[in-house]
C-alpha cells in the first residue's frame, strides 16, 4: 500500500511538471537515479509510476533511449472543464452527487453541521425577504455546501463545491426571475434541512429530487 501511495506521488509530480511546461511533449524525462534521487522513493516506484504513465499514453518509452514525454497535459481546474460541458450532463452528475450527499448528511451531521444549515437557510429567507438577489444567490450556494459538508466525505465536498461555480453561472443567467425562482423554492428547503436534522434519508431523496427536477 505504502509503494502504491509513493508511486502516486510520482505520477503527480510528473504530471504536474508536463502541465506546466517544465518537461515539453517529445523531451526525455529525466533517468531513474536522478528520480529516484528527486523523489526520495526506489527504483520500483520510479518504474511503477512511468509504466502507469506510459500505459495512459503520457509517456513513452524508447529501449535504448530512454522515456519521453508523449503528450500534453491541460492544467485547467475542474471548475473551468465544468463550465464548457452541456447543462443536461452537469445536471446528471449533480443529481448523482446531491443523492448521495443529503444521504450521508443525515448519517453522519453534528449539532455544528445544523446549525451552519439552519444559519444559512436564514440569510436565505431574510435576503428573499429584503429582495436582495446577490445575498440569497450566496446563502443558497452556501446552504447546499454546507450540507456537502455534514457529509463528512471530503471527495464529494471538493467535487460539490467545483460544481457551486456552474450553479452560480445559471443563477445568473436567471437574473430576471431570481427572486420569484428563489421564493419558490424555500419551503423546500426548509423541509429538507428538517429532515437532515430528522435523520429523515427517505424524506431527504424525495425532497432532493423535487428541488432537481424543478431545477433548483
Amino acid at each position: 500500500m505504502k509503494r502504491v501511495n509513493l508511486s502516486d506521488k510520482v505520477i503527480t509530480a510528473l504530471k504536474s511538471d508536463i502541465a506546466s511546461g517544465k518537461l515539453k511533449k517529445g523531451t526525455k524525462i529525466p533517468s531513474e537515479p536522478e528520480l529516484m534521487e528527486r523523489y526520495e522513493v526506489g527504483r520500483s516506484t520510479i518504474r511503477e509510476a512511468i509504466k502507469t504513465l506510459a500505459i495512459s499514453g503520457v509517456l513513452k518509452v524508447q529501449q535504448g533511449s530512454g522515456t519521453f514525454v508523449a503528450s500534453k497535459i491541460k492544467d485547467e481546474p475542474l471548475s473551468q472543464r465544468l463550465r464548457r460541458a452541456d447543462f443536461e450532463e452537469i445536471n446528471t452528475v449533480r443529481s448523482l452527487l446531491e443523492k448521495e450527499i443529503v444521504k450521508l448528511a443525515c448519517q453522519n451531521r453534528t449539532d455544528e453541521d445544523i446549525s451552519s444549515i439552519q444559519n444559512y437557510l436564514m440569510q436565505r429567507k431574510k435576503a428573499i425577504d429584503s429582495d436582495q438577489t446577490q445575498k440569497c444567490t450566496d446563502a443558497d450556494i452556501a446552504f447546499h455546501v454546507s450540507i456537502a459538508k455534514a457529509s463528512k466525505n471530503k471527495v464529494l465536498i471538493d467535487l460539490y463545491q467545483n460544481f457551486t461555480a456552474v450553479i452560480r453561472d445559471f443563477f445568473t443567467k436567471r437574473k430576471e426571475t431570481n427572486m420569484a425562482y428563489f421564493s419558490r423554492s424555500h419551503h423546500w428547503h426548509e423541509e429538507l434541512a428538517l429532515a437532515i436534522v430528522n435523520r429523515d434519508q427517505q424524506a431527504a431523496d424525495q425532497l432532493i429530487q423535487t428541488l432537481l427536477n424543478n431545477n433548483y
